[in-house]
This record gives structure tokens, sequence and C-alpha cells, in this order.
């Protein structure tokens, strides 16, 4: 199901994949160069909702409206506060995600909307070739528990650039930071998504 939900920044879409008896909802944004259609929250969209976790692709506005460039950091936040009364409808705790700049979203507002906890996907730590500009602050201010999930040759920060901090990492092997994995890779594309899937299906469990 598909929905349409205004907001100040304009008209965001929630796209839902529903469990039968949901525990919890994992929302999950895009980043600033691609869609719901990103291979990592496909592939949380297929599987959560088997483990009683409903999944809900929030697209922004800017994305809505056809536009190729995202705005600025406080837009996407006006975006995605706007969304969350729908995303709380359903009555089960929330969890905000997102991949790359919908990472960042969720880290930078869940205190303030109530999200019970955070899932970060290639989480953009560094413009690429940029480490002095860390935005590690905005990962370990989110203030509630959070699992990051980033690959190996991620150029916008790899696993062993992060500061140690309140919350866990799991690694992706060769994925780069949309999680595609090289042909030389022992690890293949599908083996690279179940990584991915299987972290966030154990750790929502532990969320209870």
């Amino acid at each position: 199901m598909t929905e349409s939900v205004q907001t100040d920044a304009g008209a965001a879409r929630v796209t839902w994949h529903r469990a039968k008896r949901a525990k919890l909802v994992l929302a999950v944004g895009h980043g600033a160069g691609g869609g719901i259609e990103a291979r990592d929250l496909q592939a949380l969209a297929r599987v959560l909702p088997g483990h009683g976790v409903s999944v809900a692709l929030v697209e922004q506005p800017w994305r809505v409206a056809g536009k190729k460039v995202a705005p600025a950091p406080k837009t996407l936040d006006v975006g995605w506060r706007g969304v969350w009364s729908a995303l709380e409808r359903p009555g089960a705790p929330v969890i905000a995600g997102g991949r790359s700049a919908g990472a960042r979203v969720a880290c930078r507002t869940a205190t303030e909307l109530g999200a019970v906890a955070v899932l970060a996907l290639s989480f953009p730590l560094h413009p690429p070739g940029r480490p002095e500009k860390s935005r590690a602050g905005e990962l370990l201010g989110a203030g509630v528990p959070t699992l990051v999930v980033q690959g190996g040759s991620d150029p916008f920060g790899g696993p062993q650039e992060f500061p140690h901090g309140p919350y866990a990492l799991v690694e992706v092997p060769y994925g780069d930071h949309g999680f595609a994995v090289p042909k030389r890779a022992d690890i293949t594309q599908e083996q690279a998504l179940e990584i991915i899937t299987d972290a966030v299906v154990e750790w929502t469990a532990s969320l209870g």
C-alpha cells in the first residue's frame, strides 16, 4: 500500500510492506542520489515483515516531485518530521532508519520524534576523500539504540574509520556505498544482502 502524506516540504510518499502482527515499524528513507529502489531497502522490505516488523519506505518530497538533487539537510528533516504521524498510526513503536543522507536524517531527529531506535545504512561518515569533514557527531548524538550497517569499501567511510560509541556496527565485506560487491569478491551480491537482512532481523528482535 502506498499513501501520499502532506508535509511542510511538500508531498511525501510512504510505501508499506506490512507484517501480519507487527511488533515494530521500520521506517526507512532513501539517500540523496537515489530512491526506495535501493537494493538494501528492497531487501529489508521483502524480509522483515516475515519477522513481525512492518517496513515503511519513505520517499522525500523532492523525490516525489521528480527533482534530481536533494535539498539542504534542514529541509530533509522537515519532510521526515511531516510523515512521522503516518508512521505511528498503526500503533507499533517506530524505528527511524535510512540509507546515506536518510541515515543522517534519522539520527538527527530520533529523540525529538520518539523513535525507539535508529538503523543507519551506509552512514556517510564524511565526503569521499575528506575524512576531516566528519559527521560522526550526528551518529553519536542519536540518543537511542543504533545499528550501523556499512560496506567494507564505502568511500564515505569504511567500518574501521568509525569512532567508538554507543552503537553496534555490522560490516558488509567488499560492499561499496550502495552495498554492491565486485565480481572478484568471495561473497555474492545475494550473500551481501543476506548479511544486511540477517543483522537487522537479529537486531530488531533484540529491541523487543
